[in-house]
């Protein structure tokens, strides 16, 4: 049986629960994810730690012990135009893929956010059927432009 954790602006992660969430996250993105100092200021931002932040939640799904899963969802400050929310990082131990960790762990995250959630997702990225079958479509294509 899983068990989650959620963690937000009233519940937050003490240091050595956010060093394991964020080496958790970098270790098993892998060539999705982000640098640590990025994931972290995510969490933190989920967690209303940077005052400015609009909030947002982390979710982390055990077994027993273990750490099998994680996602964060950070608050957008819009509506309407832009979705409430964003799925900034989802995932799950290489170990457990294809067990349906990460599908109860969208369900869950999906069940816990208010409004409309956006992802982004790579085309070639596995995951991205998941998210189809859960109701995301694909009705844009973003561009950026970075300022390095």
């Amino acid at each position: 049986m899983h068990s989650f954790k959620i963690y937000n602006n009233n519940i937050k992660p003490d240091a050595s629960e956010k060093q394991e969430l964020v080496d958790f996250l970098y270790n098993h993105l892998g060539e999705y994810g982000d640098a640590k100092e990025h994931i972290l200021n995510c969490l933190e931002f989920a967690t209303m730690e940077n005052l400015s932040a609009a909030g947002g939640f982390v979710l982390a799904v055990y077994e027993k012990k273990d750490l099998l899963g994680v996602t964060i969802i950070n608050k957008t400050g819009m509506s309407g135009y832009i979705p409430e929310n964003i799925l900034v990082y989802i995932a799950v131990h290489e170990k457990t893929r294809g067990k349906g960790i990460g599908k109860a762990l969208m369900e869950k995250a999906i069940d816990l956010a208010e409004g409309d959630i956006a992802l982004h997702v790579e085309p070639d990225n596995p995951a991205k059927r998941l998210y189809e079958k859960l109701g995301f479509t694909n009705k844009y294509l973003e561009m950026r432009l970075s300022r390095l």
